[in-house]
């Protein structure tokens, strides 16, 4: 069984695709979270200041992506979107939107929770000091805020890395779709291949999310 392993594995280019595929998963993750928590951050900050109509438009935005599961919201950015809109993007830059839109919903909660949980007497000090409100957020609230927010944005990561196990279905090329290639293509050769395929797949999720996991719970323990 092992050695049908190493073929499988070796067979032909079957495991520089599927580092192929892993990097396609893994870029699309990091440039959604980049895009996410820079318009998470804006969002966040908005939603503490007093004018209600944005904190009401904000809050119907945040519970549009949480009510909505993911894979809907790649089937709207992949199938909907382009039609609608003439967006002519490719599928994985559609797929960076629908996850960028995702993370900057749930990201600006975890911003808006951690600003208001700094304590009253520091943004009363900072405006006794004279600090304008824009100085209030950049020098006083937001670098508190990061301390407060780092675990939750962590696991907030780890949720987008498992998530893009959903892109194969938006016809990307991912780890799973490339896994899956080779199986279908290595079946009657190696068929105990979708064992140690999917066992290799999970493996690399594993090695990506544990330690980012493990990271954030380990924060949380601090506070």
């Amino acid at each position: 069984m092992a050695h049908s392993a190493i073929n499988v594995f070796f067979a032909g280019d079957n495991f520089a695709r599927l580092m192929q595929g892993l990097w396609t998963s893994v870029w699309i993750a990091a440039v959604s979270l980049v895009l996410g928590l820079i318009l998470g951050t804006v969002f966040g900050v908005l939603r503490t200041l007093p004018n209600k109509i944005v904190r009401f438009i904000l809050r119907l935005y945040l519970e549009f992506f949480r009510v909505v599961p993911t894979i809907v919201l790649l089937y709207l950015a992949y199938y909907i979107l382009p039609r609608q809109l003439h967006i002519n993007w490719p599928a994985s830059w559609m797929a960076v939107l629908a996850f960028a839109l995702w993370v900057a919903a749930e990201f600006s909660d975890i911003v808006r929770g951690a600003i208001e949980s700094v304590p009253l007497a520091q943004k009363e000090s900072g405006l006794a000091l004279g600090l304008s409100r824009v100085q209030l957020f950049r020098y006083v609230l937001l670098p508190q805020a990061f301390q407060l927010e780092l675990p939750a944005t962590i696991n907030l990561a780890t949720r987008v890395i498992k998530t893009t196990s959903l892109l194969m279905t938006i016809s990307i090329i991912d780890v799973i779709a490339v896994g899956q290639q080779i199986i279908e293509a290595n079946n009657q050769q190696y068929p105990n291949g979708v064992f140690w395929i999917y066992g290799l797949i999970f493996i690399l999720y594993f090695v990506i999310d544990y330690p980012l996991s493990a990271w954030a719970k380990r924060l949380a323990a601090k506070k």
